[in-house]
């Protein structure tokens, strides 16, 4: 059967995928570049599970995939707020600045 092959040949590659980017991560050189690389980490890890969930022939861990999916875009949308206005919350009304 070529299905385990095809599979074990997919996580090696979603491997060395996440290895690169989290050597993008590490070295930057901008934050971009870093929030970037730290989304594609987390769609690496999804992929990865998915992956891990056919090659067990189980649906044990769709939850799993699903928290980190939701984990992974709320995390890339507070980091990019935080680049583009220099903070993730926004503090109510003009009254503040007083």
């Amino acid at each position: 059967m070529m299905v385990p092959i095809l599979l074990t040949t997919a996580l090696t590659i979603l491997a060395l995928a996440t290895l690169a980017c989290s050597y993008r991560l590490i070295k930057g050189p901008t934050r971009s570049d870093r929030i970037a690389a730290l989304d594609t980490i987390g769609i690496n890890l999804l992929a990865m599970i998915a992956v891990l969930c056919m090659q067990l022939k189980t649906q044990d861990f769709i939850e799993i995939v699903l928290v980190i999916g939701i984990l992974t875009f709320i995390g890339t949308t507070a980091l990019a707020r935080y680049i583009e206005r220099g903070s993730v919350i926004e503090q109510g009304g003009e009254d503040y600045d007083r």
